[in-house]
């Protein structure tokens, strides 16, 4: 399997990634950490991606779609592959964006909103892939604090953040709710201004 990273900045390719966006959020009705209590609609998928694709065409934001390629790349669990596949025979395996803070005294950082890995390509190097470009594209961009916050249980996701240069710099116990459970909301930064530990 190949991987191949991709930043949208053209809106006309929204349409096309709603779909297979869709599908990658749908983890969050199997439990998966990314932000809502249910999956969204793909109303909401789409209204989310073009926020971020205008923020990228003006350097507000950044959105990296992961493509795998390859004879191993398998399918979503229960899903025609014909209905899955883009036109190239590739899939979404994955994504990732980050927008600039909007409060003035904060435009010099941007928070790292979400990157999400589809089922079927998770433990590939995907999700790390996604988040050292974010990590790169924003430092590019001039940002100069890059935060996340982070779901206390998805200790895979915060070993990742800490092998790349993140940093925890405070936890609020107990509040996300999912349901009648809880969990810590935990919050990582790196700062850019400094050499990436990992260069």
């Amino acid at each position: 399997m190949s991987v191949v990273l991709k930043e949208v900045t053209d809106a006309a390719e929204i349409e096309a990634l709603v779909p297979h966006v869709y599908r990658i959020f749908q983890m969050v009705s199997r439990g998966a950490a990314l932000g809502w209590a249910v999956p969204p609609g793909p109303d909401e998928v789409r209204e989310l991606l073009t926020g971020v694709v205008e923020g990228a065409v003006t350097g507000e934001a950044a959105l990296l779609i992961a493509y795998a390629s390859g004879g191993d790349v398998p399918p979503p669990a229960g899903l025609d592959p014909l209905t899955t596949r883009l036109a190239d025979g590739s899939t979404v395996a994955g994504l990732g964006y980050w927008r600039r803070y909007s409060r003035q005294t904060h435009r010099p950082h941007a928070d790292l909103e979400r990157v999400a890995v589809a089922e079927a390509h998770q433990g590939r190097g995907i999700g790390r892939a996604l988040t050292e470009g974010l990590v790169a594209s924003a430092r590019k961009a001039g940002i100069e604090v890059l935060t996340l916050d982070a779901r206390g249980d998805n200790e895979r996701a915060l070993a990742l953040y800490r092998t790349l240069g993140f940093n925890e710099y405070g936890r609020l116990v107990d509040f996300v709710a999912v349901g009648h459970l809880r969990y810590d909301k935990v919050f990582y930064a790196i700062d850019l201004r400094r050499p990436w530990p990992r260069l």
